[in-house]
């Protein structure tokens, strides 16, 4: 069956071909039932591997038709040779001497037709779905790797926002220290000395109804520090949890008790501000919504991994409500996870609680996986 016109006309330019075949005949009766066709087109015979080598690196072909046996080799060898090139064109094969085995086991390894000679005729609309089929291939992944480099750009900001904003965090945290700390610390001194040394009953009572608010201010100014870049953190992971665990309880009256099976866990601390950040970010999530009456924090060590989990016992999170793409909270606390090296998890049955698991690598892990060694 020869190609239909309409089939010719998606082909945009003369198809450029490579006839691997060492018979001038068959090389001849491809040419005239292409020229029939009136499929435009160019077409250049070799019959060595080092020619169809040579001849795919000196110029760009749409498609290579091999036959399947030749002196010396077979199109497979052919095959394994083009394979690595960058732009290896689709292979087509036209042979005589082909079983069906071998024909399926050729398509098998990237073959994108075969066409018996005794067909030849065929030979045009198998050209041009097999260069269809390619193009839309590439074109296919060409899509991909273009929506993979979104997405690596994407991750890229959201990892330089996420940086930037702990380095604010950190300059807010240590500016409220330094200025409006100390400014009130002052001003309290001097509401203490009016209060010595005064004698006016109505300047007492306003003095000391400032300290109270001044003593009040200072609580929110070191509450807001710590919830910025809390201090804690310079004494380890561990303390700078139990602290967000009892801060927690005390602020919500929520039952809630941290564990662990070990005192020390040797991360990075970038990698014990995720933890951190993770921790809080759920605890909060559970005053707002889970309506739970008991928190457990648990830290643990297995096979190199840090293993953070934070459970509840609340009303749980819908399906439809972990899948919105609004959940910004804890698809930022998956992205901030799978960029340190680990994968955060999130489990929620309605009616009986939602837990959040953390795993990163700790710093023996990280040694290992890039072939580090400690001095």
């Amino acid at each position: 069956m020869i190609a239909t016109p309409a089939e010719i006309d998606t082909l945009k330019k003369p198809v450029h071909i490579l006839h691997l075949e060492d018979s001038a005949a068959d090389h001849e009766l491809a040419s005239l039932v292409l020229r029939r066709a009136r499929l435009p087109h160019r077409i250049q015979q070799v019959d060595t591997l080092e020619g169809l080598l040579a001849a795919l690196q000196e110029v760009p072909f749409d498609i290579v038709l091999a036959d399947y046996r030749l002196r010396g080799f077979t199109a497979i060898d052919a095959w394994n040779l083009a394979r690595p090139l960058p732009a290896c064109p689709p292979f087509v094969l036209l042979s005589g001497a082909i079983g069906e085995a071998a024909a399926v086991d050729a398509m098998h390894l990237g073959f994108s037709d075969y066409l018996l000679k005794d067909d030849v005729a065929r030979l045009p609309r198998v050209i041009a779905r097999a260069i269809e089929m390619a193009e839309s291939r590439h074109a296919r992944e060409q899509a991909m790797a273009e929506l993979a480099a979104s997405e690596q750009r994407l991750a890229d900001l959201a990892e330089h926002l996420q940086t930037s904003l702990e380095e604010e965090r950190a300059a807010i945290a240590r500016e409220i220290h330094d200025d409006v700390g100390g400014a009130l610390t002052a001003a309290r001194f001097d509401l203490a000395w009016i209060s010595r040394h005064g004698s006016d009953a109505q300047l007492l009572s306003h003095a000391q109804s400032a300290s109270e608010m001044l003593q009040h201010a200072l609580g929110a100014s070191q509450r807001i520090m710590m919830n910025l870049r809390p201090p804690v953190l310079d004494q380890g992971l561990l303390a700078a949890v139990q602290w967000l665990v009892q801060t927690f309880e005390r602020r919500t009256r929520i039952a809630a008790r941290m564990s662990t099976d070990q005192e020390f866990f040797a991360l990075a601390p970038a990698l014990q501000l995720v933890a951190y950040r993770t921790v809080q970010e759920a605890l909060t999530n559970i005053q707002k919504y889970a309506q739970a009456s008991h928190v457990r924090v648990e830290l643990s060590e297995h096979d190199g991994s840090l293993l953070l989990e934070v459970g509840d016992d609340g009303v749980g999170i819908a399906p439809a409500a972990l899948a919105k793409h609004t959940s910004f909270g804890l698809r930022g606390l998956r992205e901030r996870a799978r960029r340190a090296g680990g994968w955060l998890d999130v489990s929620s049955q309605q009616g009986r609680g939602t837990t959040i698991i953390l795993s990163l690598p700790t710093a023996a892990a990280r040694e290992n996986t890039t072939g580090d060694t400690a001095p």
